[in-house]
């Protein structure tokens, strides 16, 4: 797994030891998730306005929208709605894939250059550690590394950084067959940590998972899989983020 050094006054607290937290009890065999889109990765050219903010969006499926078109993607939603408040946006870049653990994100963040004058950064980032039962400390250490590393591609400015809650899938059919109380007791694990972490970094923290289990009694916030979100999901979480960014970038 590739390291991240980065250099910026704030992070030094995210770089000090770990604690030793005992991963969650693991039990059974999780179900063979869906497979992932031909072309999973996703990063949109820039449509550039004058004077235009640019938008980095960082995280998984949820990230990428897997089951919806590309206009229906929580990051595209926001962008929209923050240049209906007279905000110039270019399109946001978006990268994020389908089954990505925060290894897989570091991993591949590592073969990229990116720029570090983004106006917004977003991370949604965990679930597939907790469906792959990696250990919580692992997740704990990733996180930090990612949350520096988004810090980083805003110009070193933690205010200019979001980063969701992972959404509870135990409430979806696709959990039918799992045990859905030890999924949901993980995912607020991950959550109570990565909470945690964006706290003590100034960061600024957006809860979704509750809005996620609103799956259990309305089928209409889940995409044709019956696992991921639709566009009814991603219009709420977008309303969110937009309303937390367009003080940001005012």
């Amino acid at each position: 797994m590739p390291a991240f050094v980065f250099s910026i006054r704030w992070s030094s607290w995210l770089l000090a030891g770990s604690i030793f937290i005992a991963a969650c009890s693991r039990t059974g065999t999780p179900p063979a998730a869906p497979p992932p889109p031909a072309n999973p990765i996703v990063v949109n050219p820039p449509m550039v306005l004058p004077d235009s903010l640019s938008y980095l969006a960082l995280g998984d499926s949820y990230t990428i929208g897997q089951g919806v078109v590309e206009i229906d993607r929580f990051p595209v939603i926001t962008t929209a709605l923050l240049r209906d408040k007279g905000i110039k946006m270019k399109a946001p870049e978006i990268i994020a894939r389908t089954g990505w653990s925060t290894g897989d994100l570091l991993a591949e963040l590592s073969k990229r250059t990116i720029s570090n004058n983004f106006q917004l950064v977003t991370l949604l980032i965990g679930v597939n550690n907790q469906y792959r039962r990696l250990p919580l400390i692992e997740y704990e250490t990733e996180f930090r590394q990612l949350l520096t590393y988004a810090v980083n591609r805003a110009g070193g400015n933690p205010k200019q950084v979001i980063v969701l809650s992972i959404p509870d899938y135990s409430v979806t059919p696709f959990a039918r067959f799992s045990n859905r109380d030890q999924i949901k007791r993980e995912i607020d694990l991950f959550n109570e940590k990565n909470l945690s972490i964006t706290a003590g970094a100034g960061i600024s923290y957006i809860e979704i998972t509750t809005l996620s289990r609103q799956a259990a009694n309305d089928p209409s916030l889940l995409t044709y899989d019956s696992l991921h979100y639709s566009r009814k999901y991603y219009e709420q979480v977008a309303a969110r983020v937009s309303a937390i960014a367009l003080e940001k970038l005012k």
